[in-house]
């Protein structure tokens, strides 16, 4: 199968959909990849890595969607990637479409195979190809929060784990997973008052037992109590494949102190505040109310070797089955990876897009 890499054109994304190392596996089992020129350089790959991988190194992306009936990305394509859709062709990637309607609707009139990363899942309800960038934008969401809890950002002024005889800051994470306990690990880290809510006992019991943080049952009443002393919010909330719930209104902002932060890694479906809309790394905060709104959709790519490698390592085993068999008989094979499809041969596959824009259904297996 001829399998296609083109060079990420989101703003500030600098990672790329396949490392050399998962370009010589793919190579040695038979199957032809096109890098587009460049891909990989914000990522710390050269053309010439590339190319002694086995790749063909192709000038324009134009050619690499044309030619490809793999493409393997990062992000979903942008607007103007649209027009190099195809009929029949495979797309695998992170798309997020219960947040996007613009982009579900270019995909369903595409006709293109989208498979995504953030839908694919195990029996037991883990998420394979989430799970690397969310240990990533988790452990970064703390990084960047303590950052602009600097007053020359706008921030209170605030060093996250204090100095004897000095308080340290209360960082209050919304969602125990993934996300969530990887931010806990790196505040506890730090020395900051941590507390995480979560709607689960069992994930607060777990965190209890192997972190030193403070667990709260999510709820209305207990989320007002406590934005009332926090000094950054994590918003860490994943509904897969579904838009994030919206859990701090606009007029919560007023109980915050002003120079207050909140990170919304939850930004790709939406995000789980009133006031977030997507940033860039350009662009990255904004303010509302006094408080500092940071929500990059592609947090990950602000460290693009890192994220590159470790998307490699989880993506690539689905991949090699998608090109050794083809899309159809993979997904047949694979329960996880039929979890991944999302929208095939102009209709939708997945509940969660579906009902998020009212559209018609219909099951994956009808699809194979």
């Amino acid at each position: 199968m001829k399998i296609g890499v083109p060079k990420e054109i989101k703003t500030g994304e600098y990672r790329i959909g396949l490392a050399p190392s998962g370009t010589a596996a793919l190579v040695e089992a038979g199957h032809a990849v096109l890098v587009e020129s460049g891909a990989g350089i914000g990522s710390g790959f050269s053309d010439e890595q590339y190319k002694c991988a086995g790749a063909a190194v192709i000038a324009d992306a134009e050619s690499v969607w044309l030619q490809a009936e793999l493409i393997v990305k990062v992000k979903e394509p942008m607007r103007a990637e649209w027009p190099h859709l195809k009929q029949g062709q495979i797309v695998f990637t992170y798309f997020h479409f219960a947040a996007d309607l613009e982009l579900t609707r270019a995909h369903i009139d595409s006709g293109a195979i989208c498979i995504a990363y953030e839908t694919v899942a195990l029996p037991a309800g883990e998420l394979p190809l989430l799970a690397p960038m969310s240990e990533v934008a988790g452990r970064m969401a703390i990084q960047e929060g303590a950052k602009y809890l600097e007053k020359q950002y706008g921030g209170r002024g605030i060093l996250l784990g204090g100095v004897p005889g000095i308080l340290p800051a209360h960082v209050l994470i919304l969602g125990g997973g993934i996300v969530g306990s990887h931010a806990a690990t790196i505040a506890t880290g730090m020395g900051a008052k941590v507390t995480v809510m979560d709607v689960s006992l069992s994930r607060l019991r777990h965190l209890d037992e192997i972190l030193p943080v403070q667990t709260l049952l999510s709820s209305r009443h207990n989320l007002l109590e406590q934005l009332a002393t926090a000094d950054l919010v994590i918003g860490a909330v994943l509904i897969p494949g579904a838009a994030a719930p919206r859990l701090i209104r606009r007029p919560d902002l007023k109980l915050m102190q002003p120079g207050s932060v909140i990170v919304d890694v939850a930004v790709d479906q939406g995000g789980c505040m009133e006031t977030t809309h997507p940033t860039t790394h350009e662009n990255p905060v904004y303010t509302v109310d006094g408080v500092i709104h940071y929500a990059v959709a592609n947090m990950p790519g602000g460290v693009p070797r890192t994220s590159t490698l470790a998307l490699t390592n989880a993506t690539f085993p689905y991949l090699l089955e998608l090109a050794n068999k083809g899309w159809q008989e993979a997904l047949s094979d694979n329960p996880a990876l039929r979890s991944g499809l999302n929208i095939a041969q102009g209709r939708i596959a997945y509940p969660a897009v579906a009902e998020a824009f009212g559209l018609p259904l219909v099951s994956p297996e009808s699809l194979l």
